[in-house]
């Protein structure tokens, strides 16, 4: 009896032991700890070098943000006359002392740039600094500067400012060009509604939109991405923090982000982002030609068995093409060898051309094919927008 009280005290200790063991390091394998409601939690290891691996997007807009700029305007627009001014009587008791109070008014603006160079060049919109007496730039980190333009085209919607700072200036840098792909998830970055500098993130909706009614030359970027009013003239960047597009409109009728955006892509402005810092301008080519799609119920009037090239419905008196002798029911068909299939190519491909140079162009007149020589005029600049 005492032998077998001693072998049942042993094992009793044994047990204990292997117990206790598994309490210590594996508790989740006995039945109690379930039953006791204790949650164990397990956290990812440090890595090698002892930091948590990020996650995100937080390492792209570290990179793309201090290069990201809120821009503020001031201009002085004229506001309507009184109409009471327009009535002798009034006039008579109040003379022109409202004329002189009321004629001009301070407006101001919002919008968002980027810095393209460490020397302080600074891509934006076109609508941003359009009008502006005072521009004002605030930079990431703090910092301000008057912003001075450099040039702008109104028709793809850019512009060039330049600020002067002591110390380094952050600069953003470019993707390859046309490598954006429809899927790609892209960032952007800019001021909204001046709440503060703000990432949004969606997808590349679609590429080479146009015939938006927006601005003359259109390849625009369609993103997701929230864009607000204040983030016209910020960065659009992919995953790596590469910038591939600057903000430029929304689809809204409300005036918020309704997941249709815009951006032009930075092949395009890179173009006329070189071309105003050497120039202080934009030079396109110009034949003095209004066209039109050709579709297929025009093709048939014109009896054309398809519908390659564009109607030229007017020209331009004493312009290049007129003085080539290229008439209003033309059908244009190449520009140096180059086919047409709509109007935006015409268009794209005529204003590569440099002034002075001489294009052939290959029409069709009553169904006979013409060649003609037209020497390449400067495009003149669009008329800016009245005031009001």
């Amino acid at each position: 009896m005492r032998k077998f009280w001693l072998l049942f005290a042993q094992a009793t200790t044994i047990g204990l032991a292997v117990l206790f063991i598994i309490h210590t390091l594996k508790p989740g394998l006995l039945p109690s700890a379930a039953r006791s409601g204790v949650v164990t939690l397990y956290e990812n290891a440090p890595d090698s070098g002892g930091k948590i691996p990020a996650t995100g997007f937080s390492a792209a807009a570290k990179k793309v943000m201090p290069a990201v700029v809120n821009i503020f305007t001031s201009s002085t627009v004229k506001i309507p006359n009184n109409p009471f001014m327009e009535d002798p009587r009034f006039r008579f008791f109040f003379g022109d002392q409202l004329d002189e109070e009321g004629a001009m008014q301070k407006s101001s603006g919002l919008g968002s740039g980027v810095i393209v160079s460490h020397n302080g060049y600074i891509l934006t919109n076109h609508h941003v600094i359009e009008a502006a007496d005072q521009i004002e730039v605030a930079l990431a980190d703090g910092r301000k500067a008057k912003g001075r333009i450099i040039g702008s085209d109104p028709e793809t919607d850019l512009a060039v400012i330049k600020i002067d700072l002591p110390g380094a200036i952050p600069a953003i840098t470019f993707a390859h060009a046309d490598q954006a792909q429809v899927g790609d998830i892209v960032l952007a970055i800019g001021n909204p509604f001046d709440v503060g500098q703000t990432v949004t993130m969606g997808i590349i909706s679609a590429l080479k939109r146009n015939h938006l009614g927006l601005n003359t030359f259109e390849n625009f970027i369609q993103t997701d991405a929230a864009i607000n009013p204040g983030n016209s003239g910020g960065a659009l960047v992919d995953v790596n923090g590469n910038l591939i597009g600057i903000n430029s409109a929304i689809y809204s009728p409300s005036g918020g982000s309704l997941g249709i955006g815009f951006a032009i892509p930075i092949s395009t402005a890179k173009k006329i982002m070189e071309q105003i810092i050497q120039n202080g301008s934009v030079t396109r080519g110009w034949i003095g030609v209004a066209v039109q799609e050709l579709t297929p119920e025009l093709a048939e009037s014109f009896k054309l068995g398809d519908t390659q090239g564009v109607l030229i419905s007017e020209v331009v008196r004493n312009s290049p093409a007129d003085q080539a002798g290229i008439r209003a029911g033309d059908i244009l068909i190449t520009v140096d060898n180059k086919p047409l299939t709509d109007s935006n190519a015409m268009l794209e491909t005529i204003s590569a051309l440099p002034p002075g140079k001489v294009a052939v162009l290959k029409l069709l007149r009553n169904q006979r094919e013409v060649v003609v020589q037209v020497m390449v005029g400067k495009r003149p600049r669009p008329r800016p927008k009245p005031q009001e």
